[in-house]
C-alpha cells in the first residue's frame, strides 16, 4: 500500500473516527482504525467501530497502491497531528506470513514507523437496506441542539438515555426525557424549490414515516459532524430493523437503535396554566449562572420569586454557610405572587438550548410541572419538574 495525502485530511479524518474508538477494547482490533486505500477510486477511507457505533470518513488521495491495515488509533492520531501540514505518504509491504507489519509515515522533515495490524479480522461496519430520507442537515442540527442535554445519563433507564425521533408528514419530532425534565422540538420541513412531484422532497418519498429512539451517545457524535456543516446541506438517514444509519458527504455514522417503547412524553404536558411569565432569556441566564457559583452537589435549589404587581422577578440562591446571592429583572408575570424552586443546572440547560430573545415560562403551582416556551423562533417546549422549597 501507498498513500499521498495531506496532512490536514488524514488528521480531520482521524479526529472524527477515533472518537468512537474505545480506551479499553474488548478484542485488540478495536483498539485501530481501518484503513482502506482504493486505487480505483484515488480514495482513502478511515473507520472506528465499537461494534455499537461506527464512523467512517472518507477523502482524495493520491493511491499509488491500493491495500487494507489497521493501526493504533491514539499513537496514530497523535503523529498525525504533530506533523506540519504538508504531503505525507504512508506505506507498507503486506506479507502474509507477517501478522503485525510495519507501517512508515513520511513527510519532509522525518520518517516514522507504527506497528499494525492486518484488517482481515476489523468488523464490518453494519449494512442498512431499509427506509432512505433525505433531511436538511440544519433540521437535524436544530432539533439535536434542543432535546439531546435532556437525555438520561442512567444506564438502567436504558430507553431514557436515547433521543426519540419521529418523522409524520413533513414533520419531525425530536424529544429526550431523564425523569426530571423534558425536551420536544418540533421542526416543520419545507419543499425545495425546483424539486418535482414525481421525486418528492425525502429521498423519493413524499412523507415521512419512521420512529425511533437512538442513543444519544450516537446523536452526540451526529451534533459534532453536523457542527460545520452549511446551511443548504442534506443529511441522508436509513432505518432499519436493529441499526440506523447517518450519511453527510464522505462521513457514515451507524450505530443500534435502542429497544423497546419510549415513553409517552405528549400525555405529561399540561396544556392550561394559572400563571405565566414572559422574561429575556440572556438576562436571566446570565442571573443563573452567577449565582451557579453557589450550587454544589448538597445545594443546587434556585429560587424564583414573583411580583406581578412590580412586574418583577427575583432569583435567589441561598448555600447556608458558603453564602449566596439573590438579583431581580423584569418580567411580565400574570396570575397571583408566588415562589417556586428549581434544580439551577437543570434549569440553565433547557434555557441555553433556546435560540429566542425571550422565553415563556407557564406555572399551575410550586410543585407542578412548568412548561417554558419560546416567544420566537422554532417550536420548542421544555418541561421541567420544580423542587420543592
Amino acid at each position: 500500500m501507498k498513500i499521498i495525502c495531506s496532512q490536514g485530511q488524514l488528521k480531520n479524518s482521524l479526529s472524527l473516527v477515533s472518537r468512537v474508538v474505545p480506551s479499553r477494547p474488548t478484542h485488540p482490533i478495536l483498539g485501530n482504525v481501518l484503513i482502506v486505500a482504493d486505487k480505483r477510486k484515488n480514495e482513502v477511507t478511515v473507520t472506528g467501530f465499537d461494534l455499537t457505533v461506527g464512523i467512517r470518513s472518507s477523502f482524495p488521495a493520491g493511491v499509488e497502491e491500493g491495500g487494507v491495515i489497521t493501526l493504533p488509533a491514539k499513537l496514530l492520531n497523535e503523529v498525525v497531528s504533530r506533523l506540519p501540514e504538508e504531503e505525507i505518504v504512508i506505506t507498507y509491504e503486506e506479507k502474509e506470513e507477517e501478522e503485525n507489519p510495519v507501517v512508515g509515515i513520511h513527510c519532509l522533515s522525518g520518517r516514522f514507523q507504527l506497528r499494525g495490524m492486518k484488517g482481515d479480522e476489523y468488523p464490518d461496519l453494519p449494512v442498512v437496506e431499509g427506509n432512505g430520507f433525505s433531511l436538511p442537515g440544519e433540521v437535524l442540527k436544530e432539533g439535536l441542539k434542543g432535546c439531546l442535554f435532556a437525555a438520561s445519563s442512567d444506564e438502567t433507564k436504558q430507553i431514557l438515555t436515547g433521543v426519540h425521533m419521529k418523522g409524520e408528514g413533513d414533520t419531525i419530532e425530536f424529544a429526550a426525557t431523564d425523569g426530571h425534565r423534558l425536551a420536544v422540538v418540533r421542526e416543520k420541513l419545507v419543499e425545495e424549490e425546483g424539486e418535482g412531484e414525481e421525486e418528492g422532497i425525502y429521498g423519493g418519498e413524499k412523507s415521512l414515516e419512521f420512529d425511533i429512539t437512538i442513543p444519544a451517545r450516537l446523536l452526540r457524535e451526529l451534533e459534532r459532524i453536523l457542527s460545520g456543516i452549511k446551511e443548504e446541506e442534506r443529511v441522508e438517514l436509513y432505518v432499519a430493523e436493529t441499526e440506523v444509519v447517518f450519511r453527510l458527504k464522505e462521513v457514515l455514522l451507524t450505530g443500534r437503535k435502542l429497544e423497546g417503547l419510549y415513553p409517552e412524553y405528549n400525555r405529561l404536558i399540561p396544556h392550561s396554566f394559572e400563571k405565566t411569565m414572559v422574561v429575556e432569556r440572556r438576562r436571566i441566564i446570565d442571573s443563573l449562572e452567577r449565582l451557579e457559583v453557589f450550587s454544589d452537589q448538597k445545594n443546587s435549589l434556585v429560587r424564583f420569586k414573583l411580583n406581578p404587581p412590580k412586574r418583577e422577578l427575583t432569583v435567589i440562591m441561598e448555600a447556608g454557610e458558603i453564602g449566596g446571592g439573590k438579583e431581580s429583572m423584569t418580567a411580565e408575570i400574570s396570575g397571583e405572587e408566588f415562589e417556586i424552586g428549581f434544580n439551577i443546572k437543570y434549569l440553565l440547560e433547557g434555557l441555553k438550548a433556546f435560540s429566542s430573545h425571550e422565553v415563556k415560562f407557564h406555572f399551575n403551582g410550586p410543585v407542578q410541572p412548568v412548561v417554558v416556551t419560546p416567544l420566537d423562533g422554532r417550536s420548542m417546549i421544555y418541561l421541567i419538574m420544580p423542587v420543592q422549597i
